[in-house]
């Protein structure tokens, strides 16, 4: 097993346990960090900051993070889900009828969430102003028509 540094919880022995195995197997280097009611249960890192695997990975090692605003969106969708506020299986024109264009009328909210929806990108290019141009960007995303039938496969970009 790949060694780990930090501190962690017994509870939480299984995220040192899955880190090490990403370590040895996938991973050059990671780190991860547990917070429970506001108290630090987990903050592990392991590995190398370097693919020739020569620089041990810091706790305060920099790397860049991706889709962050992901996984921020999908629990604050299953919060509202949890609530009674949000229907997963509902379609998307529920809350944006203006979705439905295109053949977009039955493209569920967990397809939008699970990158099913057909639409993994805009049919045009986008500059950086157009995505910060929140009516324009919502504007052609409403009226393009997916890729793909929603829910059959997922976007994969890589």
């Amino acid at each position: 097993m790949a060694p780990t540094h930090g501190v962690c919880a017994d509870r939480f022995s299984g995220v040192r346990e899955t880190l090490e195995q990403s370590l040895e197997a996938d991973d050059v280097g990671a780190s991860v960090a547990v917070y429970l009611d506001g108290e630090p249960v987990v903050d592990l890192w392991g590995g190398y900051a370097d693919a020739a695997r020569t620089t041990p990975w810091q706790r305060d090692s920099i790397l860049n993070t991706w889709s962050t605003t992901k996984t921020m969106t999908a629990l604050c969708a299953l919060i509202l889900a949890d609530r009674g506020d949000l229907d997963l299986t509902a379609p998307v024109a529920r809350y944006w009828p203006e979705f439905a264009a295109a053949g977009k009328q039955d493209v569920e909210v967990r397809h939008l969430l699970s990158h099913t929806a057909g639409l993994p990108t805009w049919d045009e290019p986008m500059t950086v102003a157009d995505l910060y141009d929140w009516p324009k960007a919502t504007a052609r995303l409403a009226a393009q028509a997916p890729r793909w039938e929603p829910g059959r496969r997922p976007a994969i970009t890589r």
